[in-house]
């Protein structure tokens, strides 16, 4: 049976979002997590720390794994390993059980969130950075629509709130069991030594550490806007947790926008563009100074920014190696999750040391190494598609 690319496509949005969800919960539910088992903000950290590093191995796992096997059985999996991470959460009788839950769930979101990228690459040839865009604002519904549902939801135990969600996301589940997914790609064995070839190639390495460095910007605004702002500027909790929200928006909506704009700008100038509106939005977050609105729409401008760098470079890297491609996004994408917590321990130290009020400089050096990392990849991605043309 020949796969039908509308229900493929749809299979990958419905897994995007799935990943926002279940990866929102942990961090939108440890205030109540730390009450209920007595931690501190040491035993908290060390406890959302182990996130990061599930999702690293599942994001090297799941390239070879589609590659030899197809997507079915990976997305049903990493699901299935997702929901029961969220009911171990739930219901964590003790802390060991408790990072054994966060372990899962970020190990099924890592392959989740692979799969369905390099599964919309794979079905998506010739508009690649438009559909990437598109699968994209799923993730973003997702980590938006769930501080959204436990607002609504507040005064219910997060155990009953965590247990339903899991519940619910038995559904998707199904989905990706009765529909059918392209073949697999490498089907005599595991692409093992093509994939550790990879490392050895200039211009996907270029690709993989503009990315490293567009992840480490993402995850800073994550992390650090609402520290910034409250203890750098002294606006107040709410006005932060706004201007995250208005950057998480400005994302969602600009990757939105990139699947009409990929079709009438070429990528490499909307990659450009794109860098220009990243350092337009860290000038406005530095000359907001304790205005919040201002703040609100810099942070808002920078996510806009921020919002071709995968779609476009995953599209490449696509582009690149098609007979791999679960292999090659394997390989960059968890050097960017390296990036990402390197230099997410960086802005930490920093801030410590220094305090929390110097954030538009560390986005700021992020945003020139990108730049010119990416200039590089750019140029060494359009030299090789010019020498493969007959």
């Amino acid at each position: 049976m020949t796969a039908r690319k509308p229900l493929v496509f749809a299979a990958a949005c419905i897994g995007m979002l799935f990943f926002g969800v279940a990866l929102l919960s942990m961090g939108s539910l440890l205030p109540a997590i730390a009450g209920r088992f007595q931690l501190d903000s040491l035993s908290s950290g060390a406890l959302v720390s182990i996130l990061p590093f599930g999702v690293l191995a599942g994001s090297v796992v799941f390239g070879p794994i589609v590659d030899r096997f197809g997507y079915k059985l990976l997305l049903v999996v990493s699901a299935l390993v997702m929901i029961a991470g969220l009911e171990a959460l739930a219901f964590a009788p003790s802390v060991g059980v408790l990072r054994l839950a966060i372990l899962a769930i970020g190990f099924g979101g890592g392959v989740l969130n692979g799969g369905t990228n390099a599964l919309v690459a794979d079905i998506s040839a010739g508009e690649r950075g438009a559909k990437l865009s598109l699968l994209g604002v799923f993730f973003g519904l997702g980590a938006l629509g769930m501080p959204v549902l436990l607002g609504a939801l507040e005064g219910v135990a997060y155990s009953v709130v965590l247990s339903r969600i899991g519940f619910v996301l038995v559904l998707p589940v199904l989905y990706f069991a009765v529909i059918t997914f392209p073949a697999p790609k490498q089907a005599q064995g595991f692409p093992l030594a093509q994939g550790i070839g990879l490392l050895r190639d200039g211009g996907l390495m270029l690709i993989a550490v503009t990315l490293a460095l567009q992840s480490g910007l993402e995850g800073v605004v994550n992390n650090w806007t609402t520290t910034y702002l409250a203890s750098g500027r002294g606006l107040g909790a709410s006005q932060a947790l706004f201007a995250l929200s208005a950057f998480v928006a400005g994302m969602v909506v600009a990757r939105l926008a990139l699947t009409w704009v990929l079709r009438h700008l070429a990528g490499d100038r909307v990659l450009y563009l794109s860098m220009e509106l990243s350092a337009i939005g860290i000038a406005l977050v530095v000359a907001a100074g304790t205005s919040a609105g201002l703040a609100a729409f810099g942070f808002a401008v920078l996510g806009v920014g921020l919002a071709a760098g995968f779609p476009l470079l995953l599209g490449y890297v696509a582009d690149l190696y098609p007979s791999i491609s679960g292999t090659a996004f394997s390989v960059v994408l968890a050097i960017a999750l390296l990036g990402n917590m390197g230099i997410n321990y960086l802005v930490g130290v920093l801030s410590d040391t220094v305090g929390p009020g110097y954030l538009p400089l560390y986005l700021g050096v992020c945003l020139a190494l990108q730049l010119a990392v990416g200039l590089a990849a750019l140029r060494s991605f359009k030299a090789r598609v010019a020498a493969a043309r007959p």
